[in-house]
């Protein structure tokens, strides 16, 4: 027996699983609907992520954006795609990532924070609010931070300037920065001597000598501290890779006679509760790839991907070669690992992932400051 799949036919087989159930169209589903659907006992690799119940970016579904939408259309328009986000996740199995040396350098860090004069939060520029530890402001309490959303090269301009204007209406210092090249870096060493300057100027009126003003480099795995203290120091002090858990301990490293930096291993919650903040950490390789399937995590993107105007569906078209029907991303990466990967589907939702981190779509936020 055989099964056909958009013209290409293919022996029945088992993981085809429910692929071939998504409709073209999105279901208007209501509230009872959406609480059977996550209480469904099939298990996750055969689980469809598809639908959502909010309407969608486009008004015909063939991937043209609305050229009509206005501001607060395209602010309300995010909102409307983190609410299907967590429609998609609920029924998946939940993204968790707990390495051991995790709690050991969390403890070990708060006993750290006393002795530092000034917290370096970094975080992804991609997704600021995913990338933010739930527990950094209590840790933090009263304590002088300044916020650097790094990669800040991988997403628009457009993006950059809603949240610089977030973050400024806030009160909050954000620098944004570029690892890589090292762009941000020095703005970044200045304006943490300067706000830990009156550090020395109290102990000058106590009569004690000064010393190099103390910054810890905090935040989550794989966001690029390491690389932006390297950038910093003008060579390769911390060990830094393109993956997450490289740092695995606390390493001090002198930056000139006036400065000292805390690197630190990445710190997650035990537990991640919001599983959409999961799963954008796992599209943007800030999670390690043991904790989720890859599978699903292109599949969301993908779905993701055909809902943001500057992407769209031709996009994926364009790049594969290959059509988008409605806006089902299992059915999609299914097709692409036919076309390309010889029926390979972790092939294919890896391709599919690597394309979005190298920037193949264009470079874009997966999150919008909130409204």
């Amino acid at each position: 027996m055989a099964v056909q799949l958009s013209g290409l036919w293919l022996p029945n087989s088992r993981f085809l699983g429910n692929f071939l159930q998504c409709p073209r169209t999105k279901p208007k589903l209501s509230s009872t609907t959406l609480s059977a659907t996550a209480s469904l006992s099939s298990p996750p690799p055969t689980i469809q992520i598809v639908g959502g119940n909010t309407p969608s970016w486009y008004e015909n579904g063939n991937g043209n954006p609305n050229s009509t939408l206005d501001g607060s259309q395209i602010e309300s328009d995010w909102v409307d795609l983190d609410a299907d986000l967590y429609y998609w996740t609920k029924a998946l199995r939940p993204v968790q990532w707990y390495p051991g040396h995790i709690a050991k350098t969390e403890k070990e860090l708060k006993e750290q924070l006393k002795l530092m004069d000034v917290v370096i939060e970094i975080r992804d520029a991609r997704i600021p609010m995913s990338t933010s530890h739930p527990q950094m402001d209590s840790w933090l309490g009263n304590k002088k931070r300044i916020l650097v959303l790094n990669r800040e090269d991988m997403i628009s301009t457009a993006d950059r300037n809603a949240w610089a204007t977030y973050f400024a209406r806030q009160g909050t210092k954000v620098v944004f920065s570029n690892g890589q090249l090292g762009m941000g870096t020095m703005k970044l060493g200045r304006l943490a001597k300067v706000l830990a300057a009156d550090v020395n100027v109290k102990r000058r009126a106590k009569g004690l000598l000064s010393r190099p003003v103390r910054a810890g480099i905090v935040g989550y795995p794989n966001v690029g501290k390491s690389s932006l203290i390297n950038r910093l120091l003008k060579r390769r002090m911390c060990p830094a890779a393109p993956r997450p858990g490289v740092t695995r301990v606390l390493k001090w490293v002198r930056f000139g006679s006036d400065l000292e930096l805390l690197d630190s291993p990445g710190i997650i919650p035990m537990r991640i509760s919001d599983q959409t903040a999961a799963i954008k950490l796992a599209i943007c390789d800030d999670i390690g790839e043991r904790s989720y399937d890859v599978a699903d995590v292109a599949a969301i993107l993908v779905q993701m991907l055909t809902r943001i105007p500057s992407v769209g569906i031709k996009a994926l078209q364009s790049r594969y070669k290959i059509d988008v029907d409605g806006q089902c991303g299992k059915i999609f990466v299914q097709k692409l690992a036919i076309h390309l990967f010889n029926s390979d589907i972790h092939q294919a939702a890896f391709r599919i992932l690597s394309d979005f981190r190298k920037g193949k779509f264009g470079w874009i936020a997966l999150e919008r400051p909130p409204m």
